[in-house]
């Protein structure tokens, strides 16, 4: 009974808990919340369209927030990982962020102009359409702990950019970095604009929040929670879900530059990546040169694993998943390449080693579950109809990665297997680009951000039609009706069809 009544909490999307007496309660929010909630709601009354001036300068705000603390930013989030590169960190956090708010500083006035719109020609001359974007309000955002910057700071620019406010919840496995922005971001920006929460295990009250648009970056499970509180409350959802992202070189393609390119993307922060290549298909016969040339690059590029360079994964359950991963594939006839033989594992600081896993099938849960660490398994193929159907019998992907030089075979990839997102040639690097949008589609998500979409996103396109001095309707169309109507309405549709 227990269990069945945890099961219903979970499946109302959490806004509810398990009293002792084995009663579902409603979950009430922190007053830290609510009370934050509230000024910043009160704030955008006063406030509803701030200038582009404004905007501009929220956006150098967050920019000084990084640039003037990157140091301690850096040293946060290694401390949360126990090891995460410096270089990493700058590369795939600080400097694109930083370049999508230069971005967005030179373009939030373009973005903010009415659009005009075509007027219907039955009115008379005089009238005229536009469409105004306009603030939403107050946008919550939950951030996942892989890239934590990256995925707070991402979102923000382009709320900020809207002219909205933002409250942000961290994720429980960034405890240093949460309390560093908590501590920091209001000597930039006021509380009622941006607001920083640590977790403590709070994401469900977080979510039941009556935003005006909430943003959710994490697993699909937790994804369909926060889906189902937030639609109680009628509040539109930006879901970033991630998923199993497939990658397939053709035969056309080197297959040295494509173990060096997917390598380098397995690796990085330790495969602890949403776009990563979660799986691999290669041509018949050309996995033994791939598996070579993995194994000479992860010996050229980290030769000590335990060192700064490789990331560690980010606790011991997350650790365990993977090592559970690992023995069950080679269970079930799997055979499991560990591409650093010669280097012991340091399990205290959770190093694994980069591995490739052949002779893979749908019975083996590294080939179920979005896998989310440095584990790569490769399936074989001769034809790419092959790979079409197998991807297309699974949820649509985030991502989707074809290797080849061959433009028509990468047209018909692309035309024929829909994703989030397409990385022709190499993978993760199209979401650092600041004027392509981010987004999931299925399973792996709904809603973009970045860039002009995601302005769009976090503004509401209100459309306002203006009548002229004099109108159509009134003349010839009002009630008791009579001849004049019959053949106004009789002449519209000869003259439109």
């Amino acid at each position: 009974m227990e269990r069945r009544l945890v099961l219903a909490a979970e499946l109302i999307g959490g806004r509810f808990m398990i009293a002792q007496n084995g009663e579902i309660q409603p979950m009430e929010a922190p007053a830290e919340f609510t009370d934050c909630l509230a000024r910043q709601r009160a704030a955008c009354f006063k406030d509803p369209v701030p200038s582009a001036e404004s905007r501009r300068a929220d956006l150098g705000a967050l920019h000084r927030m990084l640039s003037e603390n990157e140091t301690e930013i850096i040293s946060a989030i290694d401390a949360d990982f126990g090891v995460r590169s410096a270089i990493e960190t700058r590369l795939l956090e600080l400097f694109p962020v930083r370049e999508g708010l230069r971005s967005a500083i030179s373009h939030v006035e373009k973005w903010m102009r009415p659009q005009k719109r075509t007027v219907d020609w039955l009115v008379f001359p005089g009238a005229s359409n536009r469409v105004i974007p306009q603030p939403l309000g107050v946008v919550g955002v939950i951030v996942p702990w892989n890239f934590p910057i990256q995925l707070s700071f991402g979102p923000l620019i382009d709320i900020l950019a809207a002219g909205n406010r933002a409250m942000v919840k961290m994720s429980e496995n960034s405890v240093h970095l949460s309390r560093l922005l908590v501590e920091i971001s209001a000597r930039y920006l006021p509380t009622d604009k941006l607001t920083f929460f640590e977790c403590g295990g709070r994401g469900p009250a977080f979510s039941s929040l009556p935003f005006d648009h909430l943003v959710f970056t994490g697993s699909s499970a937790t994804g369909r929670a926060v889906m189902a509180s937030a639609a109680t409350n009628l509040c539109p959802v930006t879901l970033e879900l991630g998923g199993k992202a497939p990658a397939v070189v053709a035969p056309d393609f080197p297959i040295k530059t494509a173990a060096e390119r997917i390598m380098w993307a397995k690796c990085l922060n330790a495969g602890q990546v949403c776009v990563n290549v979660d799986y691999l298909f290669l041509p018949e016969d050309k996995t033994d040169e791939f598996v070579a040339n993995a194994r000479r690059l992860v010996a050229a590029r980290y030769p000590d694993l335990n060192g700064s360079d490789y990331t560690s994964i980010i606790n011991q359950r997350a650790y365990d998943r993977l090592t559970a991963m690992l023995q069950d594939a080679g269970e079930k006839g799997a055979k499991v390449v560990n591409l650093a033989p010669d280097q012991k594992p340091d399990i205290a600081s959770r190093k694994l080693p980069p591995h490739i896993i052949l002779d893979v099938n749908e019975d083996m849960t590294i080939m179920q579950e979005e896998i989310f660490g440095p584990l790569l398994p490769i399936k074989s193929y001769r034809y790419p109809e092959e790979v079409i159907e197998y991807v297309n019998s699974h949820d649509r992907p985030l991502s989707f990665y074809p290797f080849t030089n061959d433009k028509r075979l990468a047209d018909m990839y692309i035309t024929r297997i829909i994703s989030g997102s397409v990385g022709v040639n190499e993978a993760i690097v199209q979401v650092g680009q600041h004027d392509l949008p981010f987004g999931g589609v299925g399973a792996s998500g709904m809603g973009h951000y970045h860039g002009y979409e995601g302005f769009i996103t976090f503004s509401k396109l209100r459309p306002v039609f203006q009548q002229g001095p004099m109108s159509s309707i009134q003349l010839a169309l009002q009630p008791p009706y009579g001849r004049r109507a019959k053949r106004t309405l009789d002449w519209m549709f000869r003259l439109r069809g």
